[in-house]
């Protein structure tokens, strides 16, 4: 097994709803560019007009791995990038009430599941306060990413803080990733966000070692998260 540490800075504004190339109605395009180069910052910091972001959130945009049925670090920028774009529809989705289409991200079902019931409780805790203090948006602090070689084609360890900025207050997490290469595209096989107090810290548990990207077809394990999400929601109630 081979693995490969690398350390990114991405420090900057992440509009709520923003893609990597946006065209707006002047004809101009906004890139977000992140860089793969440890010595020097990158920003991603893109103005969308609101009619804009109504396309952006139409689309379902597809992560194609570089390489045929592996994951390799070269492809480290793009499963970033779409890491970032889940986790903006996430919050959205929480906060705001908007959709979030887990198909664009996940392959495995029973993960899938997992977010949905995740969204549909947190949204549910928030819903409350959400006419008045929606995600406005976010700021993606210094990331990193590991690569490990194993007999599945390897895969990506991405760690991504986050600050999420609302229209009063704001506040930090931080969340991990499990990405492979799926049938050419790179799909999240693992979403963890620990944060004391949080929905996984609940019910996953706390301070665990994300590094297994085979853990939501293993039956027994979904069946007790499973259990766990049900209790979970029970004591909310």
């Amino acid at each position: 097994m081979t693995r490969c540490i690398i350390l990114l800075f991405a420090i900057g504004l992440v509009l709520v709803g923003c893609s990597s190339d946006i065209t707006n109605s002047n004809n101009e395009k906004n890139t977000s560019v992140v860089s793969g180069d440890s010595s020097t910052d990158s920003s991603i910091n893109t103005e969308i007009t609101p009619s804009i972001e109504q396309n952006v959130l139409q689309d379902s945009p597809v992560y194609v791995a570089k390489r045929e049925g592996k994951v390799i670090v070269q492809d480290s920028e793009t499963a970033y990038e779409m890491c970032v774009k889940a986790l903006i529809d996430y919050y959205k989705a929480i906060w705001n009430g908007s959709d979030i289409k887990l198909d664009t991200f996940i392959e495995n079902d029973n993960l899938k599941q997992y977010m949905q019931i995740k969204i549909q409780s947190q949204y549910d805790l928030h819903s409350e306060f959400t006419d008045s203090n929606e995600v406005q948006n976010l700021d993606i602090g210094t990331w990193e990413v590991e690569y490990t070689d194993d007999v599945d084609g390897g895969f990506l360890y991405l760690k991504l803080p986050v600050q999420i900025n609302k229209t009063t207050g704001s506040y930090g997490e931080v969340t991990e990733f499990l990405v492979r290469n799926v049938n050419g595209n790179l799909v999240i096989v693992d979403w963890y966000t620990g944060a004391k107090d949080s929905y996984d810290f609940l019910v996953r548990g706390e301070n665990l070692t994300i590094d297994n990207p085979n853990i939501w077809n293993e039956s027994e394990w979904v069946k007790k998260s499973e259990r766990k999400q049900i209790e979970f929601s029970g004591s909310t109630r």
